[in-house]
């Protein structure tokens, strides 16, 4: 049996020995990770390999097997995003706002941590990697409960995190890890107030779902991503197809690649064939509206078909895009107002004016100009790694890295000041 309270009480008083470590003692301990997880390299791939052959033999997609829980790749990349998050500013005791008031006093906010960070995951083993080191980093503690999917590689990664802390003089439990796939965990964890700071949810719909209607504790929610771009009747189309094609194929199965294109429709004629002989070489399938499939008159390769109902609102994690021709910027913007989860959407243009309507007028975390989707992420947009991307708006908004993991307190210095 795992006691909850027991881990929340540790996880507390290691919080509390973490916020008066120093930035030096925090950017040995990272380092020092960074060495180990390089040193253990094979210990930990072994461990993943025996997650994927599981999965595979459970007959789990290839793409969701490739893009959220095979290490092979992204172990490298991994490992240097320990080592970025070090040469990052420790955010924690940060003054800022600082002023004198008309009567003396002097007035600033500071920098201080969350406290306990309760984050619940699906499959992605690197996310242990990434919270334990901003976490750390930020002087929060943490406790992580990951999906049944990645459990191997999860419980190697912790072992090496908590011999590191230990080794370098910090308590071990400033990382907990619920080592059980009982789903009764998640609901005890979701009522631990007295201990955890903010819940950070990491997976589908249902999960956040469950987080925001069942938990005590403050939630971030985030991580759904239907994501658009908008090709305007300016837009450069050569240019446009490898941003598209990138936003959908480099990493199909994670939140910010693009799952519906919209297209002007004096260019959809023309632009909309050359996107699916683009696309569809590489495996994409299409769902396509009405506008859309008249567009595509003439061009059968099988893999167009007419979109659903709800077609516009499924974050498909596969290589299938929707399609669908609007009169303007207008009925783009609309669009994406009542069928964007707010994470990632853009537009691809030359024209400055509808430029600037739409990254005014669009209210997601992350709005693109002649990019790919594919950057809304914290490692690389220079954040080192993420805990989350947030589509809500308190307190933070798209990758939460190192200052969206700090609250402030108010600071305020006198001499012996009384109020009249």
């Amino acid at each position: 049996m795992i006691n909850l309270t027991e881990m929340g009480k540790r996880a507390k008083t290691a919080g509390v020995q973490l916020a008066r470590a120093t930035t030096e003692q925090k950017n040995a301990v990272i380092l020092a990770l960074a060495d180990a997880l390089e040193a253990n390299r094979e210990t930990v791939l072994d461990a993943n390999k025996q997650d994927v052959d599981e999965a595979r033999a459970n007959g789990t997609d290839e793409i969701w097997i490739k893009d959220r829980l095979d290490l092979t790749k992204r172990m490298t990349g991994m490992i240097a995003d320990v080592r970025k998050v070090a040469s990052l500013p420790d955010p924690v005791g940060k003054e800022f706002d600082a002023h004198t008031l008309d009567n003396g006093l002097k007035v600033s906010r500071r920098r201080t941590p969350l406290g306990v960070l309760g984050v619940i995951y699906e499959a992605r083993p690197n996310v242990t990697v990434d919270v334990a080191v901003l976490a750390l980093k930020s002087s929060n503690a943490a406790i992580l409960r990951g999906g049944k999917e990645a459990m191997r590689s999860n419980l190697a990664m912790i072992k090496i995190l908590r011999e590191t802390l230990e080794t370098c003089g910090l308590p071990a439990d400033s990382i907990q890890y619920i080592d059980s796939t009982d789903r009764k965990y998640v609901g005890e964890m979701l009522r631990l107030h007295q201990y955890i700071d903010l819940i950070i949810p990491r997976g589908g719909n249902d999960l956040h779902k469950l987080c925001r209607e069942n938990s005590t504790i403050p939630v971030i929610t985030g991580g759904i991503g239907v994501c658009h771009l908008f090709v305007d009747e300016s837009a450069d189309l050569d240019a446009a197809l490898p941003v598209i094609h990138n936003a959908k194929t480099q990493r199909p199965a994670t939140c910010n690649a693009v799952e519906t294109i919209l297209v002007h429709e004096k260019v959809a004629a023309e632009f909309l064939p050359r996107l699916v002989e683009h696309l569809g070489k590489d495996g994409v399938s299409f769902r396509a509206e009405p506008k859309a499939l008249a567009a595509l008159d003439g061009v059968d390769n099988g893999q167009v078909q007419a979109a659903g109902p709800d077609d516009f609102d499924m974050e498909w994690y596969a290589l299938i895009l929707s399609l669908k021709v609007v009169s303007d910027v207008d009925e783009a913007i609309e669009h994406i107002r009542e069928h964007s989860t707010q994470h990632s959407d853009g537009i691809l243009t030359r024209d400055m004016d509808n430029a600037n309507r739409f990254l005014d007028e669009v209210d997601s975390a992350a709005v693109y100009l002649n990019a790919s989707t594919r950057f809304t992420d914290g490692s690389a947009l220079g954040l080192g790694a993420e805990i989350a991307v947030s589509t809500q708006k308190l307190h933070a908004r798209g990758p939460m890295a190192l200052e969206e993991l700090t609250t402030y307190k108010w600071v305020i210095i006198g001499e012996g000041h009384v109020r009249p």
